[in-house]
């Protein structure tokens, strides 16, 4: 099932300009690099829907962790361990 999943952007790493940037996102703890093309508003701190390696919207802090929280009750963050090529 392909779902996206909330996570806070906690550092820009690298920005071309004010809309192609890519930062590190932490999903409880695992960190990936994300493509942050999609969402020029977000901001660190703030919290990201991630699909595919994208970010595709902002949530609030409290929706995001209902919703990481029912993602990992259902079982479906195992592709966060897998390595990341980034």
């Amino acid at each position: 099932m392909c779902l996206a999943i909330p996570g806070k952007l906690e550092e820009i790493t690298n920005q071309l300009d004010e809309t192609f940037r890519f930062g590190k996102v932490s999903f409880g703890g695992i960190v990936k690099e994300v493509n942050l093309s999609m969402v020029p508003e977000a901001n660190i701190g703030d919290y990201v829907l991630v699909h595919v390696g994208v970010a595709i919207g902002t949530v609030d802090e409290e929706e995001a962790k209902k919703t990481f929280e029912y993602i990992k009750q259902i079982g479906e963050l195992n592709e966060l361990n897998e390595p990341s090529e980034t």
